[in-house]
């Protein structure tokens, strides 16, 4: 799979509404067939920073995805509410899926 990770650097006065302005993108790359997951979350030690974890199936799916319509919408729209040009770590990792973090194991419950 191909995996993602990106930094986004929101402008303060955009940060709060940061998921609803990304809303769109997020669901219709979610949609896309190739999608394994597209999922933000907000640094809890700089609340205007967002990141991005995202996997797609393989380079052809991964492709897919920057050549889409909503890509191309977002390459137009997005930059306007960021600070600076986003940060990414873009690996190709041999699997489909999370492991488990064996180190943390958590006991059955019960």
């Amino acid at each position: 799979m191909i995996f993602i990770t990106a930094k986004f650097r929101i402008l303060p006065e955009h940060a709060d509404r940061w998921p609803e302005i990304a809303a769109e993108f997020t669901e219709a790359t979610r949609a896309e067939p190739g999608c394994l997951w597209f999922d933000w979350s907000r640094s809890v030690a700089d609340p205007y920073e967002y990141v991005l974890v995202e996997a797609f199936r393989d380079d052809a799916a991964g492709a897919a995805h920057v050549q889409s319509a909503h890509f191309k919408q977002a390459q137009q729209t997005l930059p306007a509410y960021l600070a600076e040009t986003p940060r990414i770590v873009n690996a190709t990792v041999p699997q489909d899926g999370w492991s488990e973090l064996g180190e943390l194991a958590v006991p059955e419950r019960g």
